[in-house]
């Protein structure tokens, strides 16, 4: 029996999450995830997903100073970006900068978590480093007193970031650390399977997340967003997108049968932002809109929001650029892909699915 798509059918055991679509929960090593955003950092639950548990204050510290002292780009990386187009797509710069780290050091297999740990370090560099430099800006070095996600806003922009700001991200990039066996996941263990190494493992995923059906989802809702503030009517904007057979960017989820437990989280933290109420209560009204007329044209089917509608608010409201949202996806990503990789290498078995022949036979 053909399953397209491979859909429901179990490629691996993994110790590293668990998503229950009926319960609207997603848990990291045994932690239901809106108790992790409440309480620890992004380095915290990184290292959860790495290590298999929280990490005390001294694992913690020893953790960060790793991150911070792997942040910096080697001259030849630089180099590389520097002579790229100026019309290359910020996913594929990440992907040929961390194709080219390949050749920095050895990362034959097996894999290691120190490697995790640089890859991991450096892709929010290469998206600021890039970024500045298309746009004629000094390039900002990373602060080695500041933590992961500030550090990374700081690069982005050349000043310190609103906490509030920091605290918004960070709560997405916890969100987006890992959720099971995705396409770019898949991917990364297929390529690791073969015994090749993290670098090729990781930029199988990065190709895979550039995809639009995976990665690119907080921009169509952006664009959403706009298009009902200029119409001034959600409903009326809606009902023709549902009638016309559109799809609504931002609703729906291929294993959530209620709740994204992540958009209610970053939901959550939205409210927290000041001054931002204008971009809140669209959000919301859009939500309450949809939902109710998704329910009304397309009973039975259990749509509601998912993480990328209230990504795009979060993004919105620190006033990041529709470019870097998958990057930044892809950003908090590597630490779930590398954690994969690791558990892959430690019981592998190279992936071969069959596929049925539907061709003649001259």
């Amino acid at each position: 029996m053909m399953h397209k798509g491979l859909k429901g059918i179990v490629a691996a055991n993994t110790a590293i999450s668990h998503i229950d679509g009926e319960n609207g929960q997603l848990i990291y090593r045994g932690y239901e995830i809106r108790s992790l955003t409440q309480k620890y950092s992004f380095e915290e639950a990184a290292y959860l997903l790495w290590y298999g548990e929280l990490p005390n204050e001294e694992q913690v510290r020893v953790l960060k100073e790793q991150m911070k002292n792997e942040r910096i780009l080697q001259e030849n990386i630089r180099f590389i970006i520097d002579q790229l187009p100026p019309s290359m797509d910020m996913m594929s710069v990440i992907r040929t900068a961390i194709s080219a780290e390949g050749g920095n050091a050895d990362y034959s297999w097996k894999p290691t978590l120190s490697q995790a740990i640089r890859l991991t370090s450096l892709v929010p560099t290469i998206i600021a480093y890039r970024k500045r430099r298309l746009e004629g800006e000094i390039v900002i070095p990373p602060r080695m007193d500041l933590d992961h996600v500030e550090n990374y806003l700081y690069m982005l922009y050349g000043k310190l970031p609103l906490a509030t700001h920091v605290k918004a991200l960070e709560t997405y990039m916890i969100l987006t650390l890992e959720h099971g066996m995705n396409a770019s996941t898949f991917s990364a263990r297929v390529t690791a399977s073969t015994e090749s190494d993290l670098v090729s493992a990781v930029t199988s995923a990065i190709g895979t997340m550039k995809g639009p059906l995976h990665g690119g989802a907080p921009s169509g809702v952006i664009d959403l967003l706009n298009e009902i503030a200029s119409m001034g009517d959600a409903e009326s904007v809606l009902r023709e997108k549902l009638t016309r057979g559109e799809k609504l960017m931002g609703f729906g989820h291929r294993v959530y049968k209620t709740h994204d437990p992540r958009a209610i989280s970053l939901m959550n933290k939205l409210v927290e932002l000041d001054g931002k109420d204008a971009w809140l209560d669209l959000a919301m009204k859009v939500e309450e809109t949809a939902v109710r007329l998704l329910a009304e044209i397309k009973p039975g089917r259990s749509l509601y929001t998912n993480v990328e509608f209230y990504a795009a608010a979060i993004m919105k409201a620190i006033n990041m650029e529709a470019e870097l949202f998958t990057p930044t996806f892809t950003a908090s990503r590597m630490v779930g892909w590398t954690a994969h990789i690791l558990e892959q290498a430690e019981n592998n078995t190279i992936y071969r699915p069959q596929a049925n022949y539907i061709g003649v036979i001259k």
